[in-house]
């Protein structure tokens, strides 16, 4: 695979996202609560996600095990897409306990475990760092 455009996207709003989600989750459950901050980075953190969802459905790898292009790997972007959805609805519905686990679990879902698969040798970040 290479560097194309959809992938640097893809790469750029996915290295944002596991930057800027632990402020958001910091701004609200540090000692002195900063909302302003939370809200913020959080709007920032969804958009970068949404982001990285919607790009990753435009990277396709025909070599894995795939279906039209698609691997299990794509099934995270369900996740994420999914678990973003249910937090924002938490929210608006008042449930702030629920809108916090579906955020947490949103952002090790979708960025660490995803973030761990890309470090694989046989993935393009894998290959840069690994020296594949």
């Amino acid at each position: 695979m290479q560097l194309t455009p959809v992938v640097a996207v893809h790469l750029t709003a996915a290295l944002g996202a596991l930057v800027v989600g632990p402020v958001a989750i910091w701004a609200r459950l540090a000692a002195r609560q900063r909302p302003v901050l939370h809200r913020a980075f959080g709007y920032g953190w969804i958009t970068l996600m949404v982001a990285a969802s919607v790009s990753a459905l435009f990277i396709r790898d025909f070599r894995l095990p795939n279906v039209a292009g698609y691997t299990p790997i794509h099934l995270l972007v369900l996740v994420s897409l999914g678990g973003i959805t249910l937090a924002l609805w938490s929210l608006s519905r008042g449930n702030i306990p629920r809108h916090r686990r579906f955020m947490v679990g949103t952002y090790l879902g979708g960025c660490v475990t995803a973030g761990a698969f890309a470090l694989l040798p046989s993935r393009l970040l894998g290959q840069w760092l690994w020296g594949g």
